[in-house]
């Protein structure tokens, strides 16, 4: 992505919020949510504190105290707000939140132009910057859902929302296998364009013969596997899986809620009837690994998921079948750890990947909220196991 994209990605960040309210854009229903004015802000003082204050000469922070409140998790950049607090910040409100994304983007504008040997120099940061903006996009439309999804009003997003479509191939036939063949593969990013820190380096690895599902499982799948007791047979579950069912007494995906003699789910746009044709989605590791089990196979690991997709269509271009891409975030066998050789990217930035490393699951692909030209086959998403409020599903692998 070139620095030139910079007014495109920023311009889609406030289009994606203008249509929520000042009190939209500052609840926080749970602490894993942040509010959408707090996303605003911080992608902000991302261009603010990594690429102004450091090579702009003259600059003057649009509010110093915003250096506290919006950085994240960044303990180089200095002390910042607790994130579980961000919802009691009701100032600076939306208007003061544009002012200052509409500051930083002049300056970044003038830095921008100045000598193309500086800008040269900046693209790598620049470019890491907008696909930060573009991953809380994403977050952003994620963040929202719940919020709207805990309103006794039930309030839609806005009419027309992404959402996941209907899988032409979702029959009840059975799976369709895709052969991935035993060996040794190269897995991550060679280099040939943008990637993060965690996709590299581009490195060897063994595969035994395999296969892997050619499509999603669908939200009718999950119906039966519901209808088989799967959320009661803890010979399904891993352990903390299995105690975090019984503490959260799930029963079905996040979002879905009994609707008569069938189902509803809250959407970007409203509540609907399930789709048994559409990818199951808020499902977290837990429960894709017990549905696996309980279906005879397992999830795939990442670079047997890698070998098999396609790459992404380009913006505007249809997506190969199968959802791959464009639908739901799926979830893998591997723990998110380091690649052989690893190294963060170097100063304050290289807090943004590594130190998750515990504790994690990888997903692969991409969502229905994921921002255009954001996806790649070696892209690496990580969540922790019971995270549902993602759009999280599965496809299904096996031994050969």
């Amino acid at each position: 992505m070139s620095p030139l994209a910079y007014p495109e990605v920023r311009s889609r960040t406030e289009a994606l919020a203008a249509v929520l309210s000042p009190e939209d854009q500052t609840v926080q229903s749970m602490p894993d949510v942040s509010p959408t004015k707090w996303h605003r802000a911080h992608t902000t003082w991302f261009f603010e504190t990594f690429l102004l204050a450091p090579n702009l000469a003259g600059y003057d922070a649009f509010d110093p105290s915003y250096a506290y409140l919006f950085n994240s998790y960044y303990e180089a950049a200095g002390p910042r707000h607790s994130r579980v607090d961000r919802g009691q910040l009701s100032r600076p409100g939306i208007v003061d939140i544009a002012r200052y994304r509409t500051h930083v983007d002049a300056a970044m504008g003038d830095l921008l132009g100045a000598d193309p040997s500086t800008v040269d120099k900046l693209a790598p940061l620049v470019q890491l910057g907008l696909h930060h903006e573009q991953q809380h996009q994403e977050l952003l439309l994620m963040d929202i859902k719940h919020v709207l999804s805990v309103n006794p009003l039930r309030p839609s997003y806005c009419a027309g929302a992404p959402g996941l479509h209907p899988l032409a191939d979702a029959t009840p036939s059975p799976v369709s296998w895709q052969s991935g063949p035993g060996g040794v593969v190269g897995v991550g990013s060679a280099g040939d364009g943008f990637s993060y820190d965690n996709e590299r380096p581009r490195h060897e690895t063994l595969l035994r013969a395999h296969e892997v599902a050619a499509t999603l499982v669908t939200a009718g799948d999950w119906l039966a596997f519901m209808a088989d007791g799967g959320y009661a047979r803890p010979e399904l579950w891993m352990s903390d899986g299995w105690a975090t069912v019984q503490a959260e007494s799930w029963e079905a995906p996040l979002y879905w809620e009994p609707d008569g003699a069938g189902w509803s789910v809250f959407t970007l746009s409203g509540l609907v009837p399930v789709d048994p044709a559409a990818p199951v989605c808020h499902v977290s590791w837990y429960e894709a690994d017990a549905f696996a089990r309980w279906s005879g196979a397992r999830l795939p690991s990442e670079a047997e998921w890698e070998q098999a997709a396609p790459e992404p269509a380009a913006p505007g271009a249809p997506e190969a079948p199968g959802g791959w891409f464009g639908q739901v975030w799926q979830w893998t066998a591997s723990p998110y750890s380091p690649y052989p050789g690893f190294a963060p990217d170097p100063g304050a930035v290289g807090e943004y990947n590594g130190k998750f490393m515990v504790n994690q699951q990888v997903l692969r692909g991409s969502c229905c909220v994921t921002s255009p030209g954001h996806a790649r086959r070696t892209y690496r998403n990580f969540f922790p196991p019971s995270a549902r409020w993602p759009f999280t599903g599965l496809r299904l692998a096996r031994d050969a």
